[in-house]
């Protein structure tokens, strides 16, 4: 990495120097001081072009002496010329100004500021070189979104999966989260999830994002980990005027009938000789709700003990649920976030910047669970079921479990598990221009953290027959009788306590140069070039205490505090009554620590195997040519390799044939690869509102770190074997893409394209029988697979439409995928051939109908995703399908005067729910719903240029 940084260096210094030639550099903004990026400055005479980039800074560089007509082409206004004299060996700066009037369109925005939202993002989408969804923070404004995840589901190819009613983890082009890459201002953001890479999406709030950038063919000076994309998240910079922002606002959700609560605020301002730039912004969020859960395991076996329970009997049945369980969960959501930004320009040809930002998101959840699980065959004797005529298992024992979840009483916890989130990320850069180089260097540092502490667990058990209703949609127990099934005869069962902690720490250091170059006679070009060091650690320290009643005072639950938490209005039914449990506040104020009451037993096998420790460090390198080949058509052709060098240690665990431990060892490995990574883009404008694209790129995906840590857990009583696997490949794909793009005056667009992704080595857990008969798991990289779609958008106001028809406007986007995988065996070691690549859904759709007239605004959003198979089983009766969703939200905006507006949002208006089914639709594995959520409330602009 050294070198690189030194090459760089010498290539820079061997560009330096002017000649007889000068540069060109300016800010574009509107009225209100807003910048104005995806603007196009030109020089015809020299056939010159840059764009302005998310900033409204435009460079250009190498301009010899003279005086020309600067052009500025910007989509849905009228283009902008201005004279402009360039000296040798000097930069000239300029500060434009677009006005929002236009012989074009005639915008109705009930927002203040004259650029529309729309606009800005279709600009900045339209001049990329590469293939691109671009949304703006305020066109994020015209959806009912509280979080960037619930915003990101609006664009074409992605879809999101839930979490507590909220979009968390981001699927691009059917591909599983791990696979995605997620950055902050082009740093990658570090996860909070212990198993995985997934970033978590709803931990950040949309208004704390100026725009949402969706590569989805990645360019040589991207990170090559992004094999289904790339959303980088632009945090808001300081204006050029100053701008006060602010919103506060309430709600309901009706699940639980209580109050939400949200506010923010931003200020920024420059200073008088407009070197200096700041703001700060701050963002809160309070969110009092919950969900209706139900859950299920199916089998299709089934036996008993006739006499002999070293022979069991077995009896052909229908697939059966054995497991059953009612969930209820009630949640309380803090969304904090917190943001400084500060520039200082040197001088015209260097500038400075520090931007921050700090997330944090607490979550306290109280879960009740009622637990059935059919007993083991040989605990059940001939007369304890009954099969009927069509082979149904239609009565069977069962041991119940009633288990409430909470935390300690504290200011903190208040009874409830607190999952205490943070996100972090301080970035310290320049921009820099010597003579013709073009150079920017960026150091950040990372953090996300998961801390859960004092999470606790008690348990009542119990014995009782229990019919099955044998509606796989619908499945339901019910005690054979009532009295057996009494709440207070359930027995103690265990009283547990556990902490956890994951953390991910990133710093990252890059730097870029680019220097004019043209390998065409007369024709515009640049190479660009530049390296980054990510150094990467992650880690996790769980424990687990049980603790065993001292003094029979939780012998039985009905000598404690309990609460009913059965609800007449269950959406997921009725029939689904939960009963009574322990209380939150009897479960918090358990002194735990007193040895008189309770004696604590640490237990390793619960939680040793999970944790660890990894270094990931990926050292990087890149050069691109960006060349024009003609008036109409240009390349972007380079090649990026990247070393990724891993350390990990994990633990082995054992256990004897008794269930005992017998063994816990640690365990460490090392491994490293390269991949070098070609990418070539062409862009054709067939004319100045109609461009043709196409891709060609290579991608990686690096394995999840609870795959990849060398774990081992060997059960010799239940003959099961877990192992990781740091030997592990990371995924590659080779992509191709074509895309058609047709951008209309009135600012909109219809598009169109395919996609293909080549992929290899992903990754999937195997399950096989090893010789001595024991069941092991392990993470191997399957074969190959591969993933083809199409994808079609069209957004713009209906302008052409007679009367008040004029002010409706649409936006729609579908995606369709298909896919296929080869090398996945089921645990007989037979390959399949009837799988599609996990989270891949096959249809994807986001549409909108909005409104708006002169001081008000409506739309009506739709966002639907396919299902899909989720989590690949042993066989084609175990694997776990996400289903179909489709949410409907409304929201409406109300103009009081030039800065201040009204809001109200209605989210969910379908109550869809989060649902899983194994291995055939009409078997519910898991139906969760939410309920409708309404917010409303003020927003404040304020600008002064």
């Amino acid at each position: 990495m050294k070198h690189l940084f030194t090459l760089l260096l010498f290539i820079s210094v061997s560009f330096y120097g002017f000649s007889q030639s000068g540069n060109l550099q300016g800010i574009i903004t509107d009225d209100n001081g807003i910048t104005v990026p995806g603007a196009t400055v030109m020089i015809e005479e020299l056939k010159k072009a840059v764009v302005s980039d998310f900033d409204g800074k435009f460079t250009m560089v190498d301009i010899p002496e003279g005086t020309y007509n600067l052009l500025i082409k910007y989509l849905g206004y009228a283009d902008f010329k201005q004279e402009v004299t360039v000296t040798a060996s000097q930069t000239t700066e300029l500060n434009i100004t677009l006005t929002s009037k236009s012989t074009e369109l005639d915008e109705v925005e009930v927002v203040a500021y004259g650029f529309g939202s729309q606009a800005r993002a279709l600009n900045t989408q339209k001049n990329k070189t590469n293939i691109t969804n671009i949304v703006s923070t305020d066109q994020i404004g015209k959806f009912p979104d509280a979080n960037i995840g619930d915003a990101v589901k609006r664009i074409p190819g992605i879809t999101m999966q839930v979490d507590q009613g909220e979009a968390r983890n981001i699927i691009v082009r059917g591909l599983s989260p791990q696979l995605n890459s997620v950055t902050l201002n082009g740093s990658r953001i570090p996860s909070a999830e212990g198993d995985n890479r997934n970033v978590q999406m709803d931990l950040i709030p949309s208004d704390m994002i100026q725009t949402i950038e969706v590569n989805k063919a990645v360019t040589p000076d991207m990170d090559g980990d992004a094999l289904g994309g790339s959303v980088n998240l632009i945090t808001k910079t300081s204006p050029q005027g100053f701008r006060l922002s602010a919103t506060a606002g309430s709600g309901i959700n009706f699940i639980t009938d209580k109050r939400i609560l949200n506010g923010s605020f931003l200020v920024g301002d420059r200073s008088k000789n407009n070197k200096f730039g700041w703001m700060v912004s701050a963002s809160i969020n309070d969110n009092d709700f919950g969900s209706d859960n139900v859950e299920a395991e199916w089998t299709d076996e089934f036996e008993f003990n006739n006499g002999d329970e070293d022979n069991l009997e077995e009896v052909d049945v229908n697939p059966y649920a054995n497991v059953f369980e009612i969930r209820e969960y009630l949640v309380q959501r803090v969304r904090r976030s917190f943001s400084a930004n500060l520039d200082y320009k040197l001088d015209k040809n260097n500038t400075v910047y520090f931007k921050s930002i700090y997330n944090w998101r607490d979550d306290r959840e109280n879960r009740f669970r009622l637990e059935h699980e059919i007993l083991d065959g040989e605990d059940i004797g001939a007369g304890d079921f009954s099969v009927d005529a069509n082979g149904n298992l239609t009565m069977f024992p069962v041991e119940a479990k009633r288990q409430s979840k909470g935390g300690i009483d504290s200011k903190r916890n208040k009874n409830a598990r607190l999952e205490d989130q943070r996100m972090q990320n301080y970035s310290l850069g320049g921009e820099h221009l010597f003579g013709k180089v073009q150079m920017d260097w960026m150091a950040s540092f990372s953090k996300a953290s998961e801390e859960r502490l004092n999470e606790r667990y008690l348990e009542y058990e119990s014995e009782y027959a229990v019919n099955f209703n044998n509606n796989q949609d619908k499945p339901l127990f019910s005690p054979v009788s009532a009295t057996d099934a009494n709440y207070e005869d359930f027995e103690f069962g265990e009283l547990t306590e556990e902490n956890q902690y994951t953390e991910e720490k990133d710093f990252n250091l890059f730097v870029n140069a680019q220097v004019p170059m043209s390998v065409v006679n007369g024709r515009d070009g640049f190479l660009k070039f530049g390296a980054k060091t990510r150094l990467k650690n992650k880690n996790r320290e769980n424990d687990f205490t049980e603790y065993s009643d001292e003094t029979g005072a939780l012998e039985f639950l009905g000598m404690v505090p309990t609460r009913n938490y059965s609800d007449s209005d269950f959406l997921a039914g009725g029939q689904y009554q939960v009963g009574n449990f322990a209380s939150p506040e009897f479960l918090g104020g358990l002194n735990l620590n007193d040895s008189n009451l309770f004696e604590a037993e640490n237990l390793p096998e619960e939680y040793i195997t999970a944790n660890f420790d990894v270094n990931e460090n990926v050292y990087a390198g890149y050069a691109m040519l960006n060349q024009d080949l003609s008036d109409k058509l240009s390349v972007l052709a380079g090649v990026r390799l990247e070393h990724t060098s891993i350390e990990s240690e994990g633990n082995e665990l054992e256990f004897d044939t008794e269930g005992d431990i017998s063994g816990i060892n640690v365990v460490k490995d090392k491994n490293s690869y390269t991949n070098i990574l070609p990418g070539v883009h062409f862009k054709y404008n067939l004319n100045d509102n109609t461009i043709l694209r196409f891709a060609w790129t290579n991608t990686l995906a690096r394995p999840n770190y609870v795959d990849l840590v060398p774990y081992r857990e060997i059960n010799n009583e239940d003959e099961e074997i877990f192992l990781g696997n740091s030997e592990l490949d990371p995924t590659t794909s080779m992509n191709f893409d074509v895309m058609a793009e047709h951008y209309f005056k009135s600012v909109g667009i219809i598009s169109g394209g395919l996609f293909y992704k080549d992929i290899q080595d992903f990754v999937y857990t195997f399950q096989s029988e090893n010789e001595d008969g024991f069941e092991v798991y392990q993470p191997l990289n399957g074969d190959d697979a591969s993933v083809f779609g199409a994808e079609v958008s069209f957004q713009r106001r209906l302008d052409f439409l007679p009367g008040f028809a004029k002010n409706f406007s649409v936006y729609l986007n579908y995606t369709y995928l298909t896919s296929s995988t080869d090398g996945i065996r089921n645990e007989d070691g037979e390959e399949r051939t009837d799988l599609d690549l996990p989270q891949t859904a096959p249809n994807m759709f986001n549409g909108s109908l909005g409104y708006a007239g002169k001081n008000f605004s409506l739309r009506l959003s739709a966002n639907y995703s396919d299902a899909y198979i989720d989590e690949i089983g042993g066989n084609a009766f175990e694997d776990r399908y996400y289903d179909e969703q489709l949410f409907l939200d409304f929201n409406a905006n109300v103009a009081i005067n030039k800065n201040l507006s009204l809001y109200l949002n209605i989210n969910n208006i379908t109550n869809q729910p989060l649902r899983y089914y194994q291995g055939v639709s009409s078997r519910t594995m898991q139906m969760e719903y939410y309920e409708k959520r309404l917010t409303f409330g003020l927003k404040y602009d304020l600008f002064k240029k």
